[in-house]
């Protein structure tokens, strides 16, 4: 992974090389303190030992009788689907993927009426095994197969804990089961069990994926001048606390849509604690030039935008045309196009004193992507420990859990309570 910092140096807000190397003896002391919860593995620490605590043969061994499916249907919610999308998506492959990570039900019955059932493997994901949503979708997935004459047994593994109700499920109806690694909350969980099961039955190479995460974690070091993660994260926390309180993640591939999705939550259920942390916003390149950028490079001087695309990429050439004015556009490619779109939306932001960062990576295969995703995560790491919050901890969505659940007679949560207090203004 590579990170440009060059455009934070002369916007509003902004940082001084003199401001950076200055953050950089902080850095030094996070990067003491996070290589000390790494090396006891404590609780959220613990994921960035990912790449080599992992074991790719684990997973594939849990696949295997999953072989001839047509398709995937990962059943989750949160962490627990938005990691293994991401990387499906970016990787595409010959099994199509589904994610079934809400529980709208409309969306459902049209996702399942679409799936050839008898030949779908279905991952249901949960640390708990007890995820309200999670576990009503798979009670709905089980009655469709069942509907269908097919032996939802036969295609069913679970991603899990220890105990709970999946394990017990697992353990009765002898399902494939994979473990949810001890110590890495869902939203760092991507290159572990819960990220890569899909990976493997569409037959990606999770070694790779390993591999290029542990390049990035071989770069972590005591200054941000010699790690892209820590530059990114260092930099990004202290662009927040000059006013850049929003980050709009605008990958420039098609295929890295959904990692902004992932990034979106990675960020603001770890950093969003204690009355601060910096708000992401999702947009795509060079699609969300014509929808957002307005707004990036005209509007309020709150914003950094982080730019992301590979290198090298698969290309296409623009046909010759006859039509006036388009002309320059024949003998030119795809690739091209979208590079000068991306640059030029890099200098229209810089001429506007808007901060941004370029973040790239070789190519969006196996390696790039494990890169990508250990990256933000260390970079993530990094600016909770800066801003020092409860990086790992994610308070304000178990409230909501506990209400919901209360409402629907699932025990006596006094958050349920606070529902029926709400105060109303209905204009009709």
């Amino acid at each position: 992974m590579y990170v440009d910092l060059g455009n934070v140096l002369d916007s509003t807000p902004g940082l001084s090389r003199e401001q950076l190397e200055r953050l950089d003896d902080r850095v030094a002391d996070a990067h003491e303190r996070i290589e000390a919860g790494r090396a006891d593995a404590e609780h959220g620490y613990a994921a960035l030992n990912l790449p080599e605590t992992t074991d790719p043969d684990e997973i594939r061994a849990a696949v295997e009788p999953f072989g001839d499916a047509e398709a995937v249907l990962t059943v989750g919610i949160g962490g627990s689907a938005l990691g293994a999308a991401t990387v499906s998506e970016a990787l595409g492959g010959d099994v199509d993927a589904y994610f079934l990570d809400n529980v709208d039900p409309e969306d459902t019955t049209r996702l399942l009426d679409s799936l050839p059932l008898d030949s779908t493997a279905v991952n249901v994901v949960s640390r708990s095994g007890t995820t309200a949503e999670t576990l009503a979708n798979f009670l709905v997935v089980r009655e469709a197969m069942e509907s269908a004459d097919v032996d939802w047994t036969e295609q069913t593994f679970v991603t899990t804990g220890d105990e709970g109700n999946l394990r017990q499920l697992a353990e009765k109806h002898d399902l494939p089961a994979l473990k949810v690694p001890d110590g890495v909350p869902g939203r760092f969980s991507a290159l572990s069990t819960v990220g890569l099961a899909c990976a493997a039955i569409q037959g990606h190479d999770l070694d790779a994926i390993l591999a290029g995460a542990a390049d990035e974690a071989d770069k972590l070091s005591g200054s941000l001048f010699d790690s892209p993660a820590y530059a990114y994260g260092a930099a990004s926390y202290a662009l927040d606390r000059r006013g850049a309180t929003v980050n709009a993640m605008m990958p420039y591939a098609e295929s890295l849509e959904y990692f902004a999705e992932w990034f979106a939550q990675l960020w603001a259920e770890s950093l969003g604690k204690e009355g601060v942390g910096q708000t992401p916003a999702r947009a795509l390149g060079a699609t969300d030039q014509h929808s957002q950028l307005q707004l990036y490079r005209a509007g309020r001087h709150d914003k950094l935008v982080t730019l992301v695309r590979p290198r090298e990429r698969e290309d296409r050439p623009i046909p010759e045309t006859e039509l006036e004015g388009l002309s320059y556009l024949g003998g030119s490619t795809l690739g091209e196009l979208l590079d000068a779109e991306f640059e030029a939306t890099e200098a229209s932001l810089a001429a506007a004193g808007q901060p941004n960062i370029r973040v790239e990576i070789d190519r969006v295969d196996e390696r790039g992507v494990g890169e990508l995703l250990y990256g933000m995560e260390a970079a993530c790491v990094l600016y909770g420990e800066l801003e020092n919050v409860s990086t790992f901890t994610q308070p304000a969505v178990e409230w909501g859990k506990r209400a919901a659940r209360g409402l629907l007679g699932g025990g006596d949560f006094e958050e349920a309570d606070a529902v029926s207090d709400k105060t109303r203004l209905e204009i009709e």
